[in-house]
């Protein structure tokens, strides 16, 4: 290799790193205005943003919403539950689930509870159904219990309806 080679590959090397620095530059005072124009930002509009209200959920009258419940809908609701419950009064996966309004919590008998539905309360009222049916796994650390819950408070309010249409 000759020096003539060798200079070429140093020159095209010091001007890539030319360019390279040049477009950095041009880049920062056209995408930073504030590094050339100091500390005063232009914007080409606002977005007016509303105010949380310091992170209050909504609140749902339970009782109400209970109240309207449709134990036909709820029937349909069901359908998520039946692969673990049944309400012939047998034990599938999970226990079974007629009579469960006002039963108390972990006494079905032939069930092997996980022990952790002990937090929900002592019986399965209506309002901790509806607490439960939500987010189980957030009322009861450690339940066995897989499913993720239901989002709709419509939803557990007539899946509640049609339990109770069971009793």
């Amino acid at each position: 290799m000759d020096t003539m080679e060798i200079n070429k590959i140093v020159g095209a090397c010091v001007g890539a790193l030319l360019i390279y620095l040049g477009v950095q530059f041009f880049a920062e005072l056209i995408f930073h205005p504030a590094a050339s124009h100091g500390d005063e930002h232009h914007y080409a509009y606002a977005l007016e943003v509303q105010e949380a209200g310091g992170g209050e959920e909504e609140q749902i009258d339970v009782a109400a919403l209970l109240e309207a419940g449709d134990a036909g809908r709820g029937e349909r609701v069901f359908g998520k539950c039946r692969a673990c419950h049944k309400v012939d009064g047998s034990n599938g996966t999970g226990p079974h689930l007629d009579g469960v309004i006002d039963r108390e919590i972990d006494s079905v008998a032939g069930f092997s509870y996980s022990g952790a539905l002990e937090q929900v309360g002592d019986v399965w009222s209506k309002e901790n159904l509806y607490h439960f049916l939500e987010n189980p796994k957030a009322v009861a650390p450690g339940t066995a219990m897989g499913f993720a819950g239901l989002r709709s408070p419509e939803d557990r309010a007539d899946l509640i309806a049609y339990l109770a249409s069971l009793q």
